[in-house]
Formats: C-alpha cells, sequence, structure tokens
C-alpha cells in the first residue's frame, strides 16, 4: 500500500542529518515523500564565498532543491519563515517576513497543517521536545509539528533522534580517521537527543547511504567556514565510505504516543501498525 510521509525540518541541511535514509527508502518503495522546512537558514554559519553578498538564505535554498532531488522527493515546501538563529538575542523581522520563534503558534502550524490535508499525511516527522540538540527553531519544530497533527488528524507522528550511546559510538569511530574541530564539543552530545529505551523505529537505510551522502553533500554553504577551519558536516563527508555507511546506515525515531521507557518492541518501518 502506498503512503505519503511528510518530513518538517527548521533549516536547509536538517533533513540531510536525522532523515534522509528514511526519506530516500520511503521513495524507493514507492511511497510519496514531501519535505516542509520552516525557514531558509539565512542565520547559518557559512564563509564569505556563500554569505558575504547577503543571499545566502536563496542559496541554501537552491542547496535544498538539490539535496530534495537526490533523495526522490515528490514536493518541496517552504513555509517562508525567516531563520531564528541558534543563540543570543532574537533579531529583528526582516521585511515580509516573521523570524520561526516569532510566529504564533497556530499561525505556523495552520500552514503545515494546510499541507498534511492536502496530502493525506500518514507520517509526520518531527523533532523532540528539545529539538535534538537544542536549536531554538527545532524546539520550534516540535510544537508547530505537533499541533500541526492534530489539527490536520495526522495518524502518526515520529520524533526523529539518535541515541546518545550510538552517537557517541560513532563519533569516536570518525575520529580514528579524523581530528574533529577545536571547538568540536564531544561533551554536548552526550547531553542531546534520547535515551536508547525511548527509541521505538530503527529504520536500516544503509542501502540508501549513497543517497544520503548526496544530500548531505548538497549543503556546501553549510560545510563551509572562514579561514579554512572544518565544519561537522564536512567533517562527516570526509569519513571514507565503509566506515560512513557504518556510522549513518541506520536512523532512529521516538513515537510519543509511547510513554517514555515504557517497554515494547522496536519497528523497522515507520508505516507498520497503521490503518
Amino acid at each position: 500500500m502506498t503512503r505519503t510521509l511528510v518530513a518538517f525540518h527548521a533549516h536547509p541541511d536538517d533533513e540531510a542529518l536525522l532523515t534522509s535514509g528514511t526519506m530516500a527508502r520511503a521513495a524507493a518503495e514507492g511511497h510519496r515523500v514531501v519535505l516542509v522546512v520552516a525557514t531558509d537558514g539565512e542565520l547559518g554559519l557559512a564563509s564569505g564565498t556563500y554569505a558575504a553578498d547577503g543571499h545566502l538564505g536563496s542559496r541554501r535554498l537552491d542547496e535544498l532543491r538539490v539535496s530534495a532531488g537526490a533523495l526522490g522527493v515528490a514536493r518541496l515546501v517552504y513555509l517562508g519563515y525567516a531563520d531564528s538563529g541558534m543563540t543570543g538575542e532574537l533579531l529583528p523581522d526582516p521585511p515580509g517576513r516573521t523570524r520561526f520563534l516569532r510566529a504564533p503558534l497556530d499561525e505556523a502550524a495552520g500552514r503545515l497543517e494546510a499541507v498534511l490535508r492536502e496530502e493525506s499525511a500518514d507520517v509526520l516527522l518531527t523533532y523532540d521536545a528539545n529539538g535534538g540538540y537544542g536549536h531554538r527553531d527545532h524546539v520550534r519544530v516540535h510544537e508547530v509539528g505537533a499541533r500541526a497533527a492534530e489539527l490536520a488528524g495526522t495518524p502518526r507522528v515520529l520524533q526523529a533522534t539518535v541515541p546518545r550511546d550510538t552517537l557517541l559510538r560513532g563519533l569516536d569511530l570518525a575520529a580514528r580517521v579524523y581530528h574533529f574541530p577545536p571547538d568540536f564539543d564531544r561533551a554536548a552530545f552526550a547531553r542531546a537527543y534520547s535515551a536508547r529505551q525511548d527509541i521505538t523505529h530503527r529504520v536500516s537505510v544503509i542501502r540508501y547511504a549513497a543517497a544520503k551522502r548526496a544530500a548531505m553533500r548538497a549543503h556546501a554553504s553549510q560545510a563551509s567556514a572562514e579561514g579554512g577551519a572544518d565544519r561537522t558536516l564536512a567533517a562527516f563527508l570526509r569519513i571514507p565510505r565503509p566506515l560512513y555507511d557504518l556510522v549513518f546506515g541506520r536512523e532512529w525515531f521516538v513515537d510519543p504516543a509511547r510513554r517514555p521507557g515504557q517497554p515494547g518492541p522496536v519497528s523497522r518501518d515507520i508505516f507498520e501498525g497503521l490503518p
């Protein structure tokens, strides 16, 4: 049976890191995949090559289109909000747009609800209440996604995540062949994402590792930095292919309908059990 998957993310490149394998797998298996981003990511870090002329946002949306093509996405939707930035004072709204963090919840949820209804979405991918690693736009994606799914009656919401212990093991493996930048904080990942006992879905995407790598590579601006410094995305792309497939060959989700820590089988199919 053909299903419809909607993946909701805060910025261009977020889709590549946590859900691209699941999206590519769903598309390859004949399901309809829709990608929705809230902002254009204009406040993301990037070298002057990409950002100096003030058009980083439009470049990142172009990169997103390339990523979506690599993953087999059938429809790409930009909700039109401005990037809120990760930390610090929330900047004034740019002309004609509202920063995502400042948008009223029901207004933003209404924009996503419209997509969910138009697509008769079966599954919505979003983030947990902490926004994974804590970016405030990611937290807002969780809030907006939960409300939109409630309004649209979407049957299943899955929160993209990573089990902390697996994440740390993967970083340690990568560190054997690559030296992370001095500001890379391994300890920060020990506080992020989810405990293994809370994982409800573990999806094998190793057959789609090439598509996932292509999606990451599409976001060239987010692998760039001034002075030749490296970025985390660039570090991931330098991992040799066999090791890359091992590190990124699975994706994980939490079904918020299941109480945290509640025992139960871990599903390998995001559509399993739907009506």
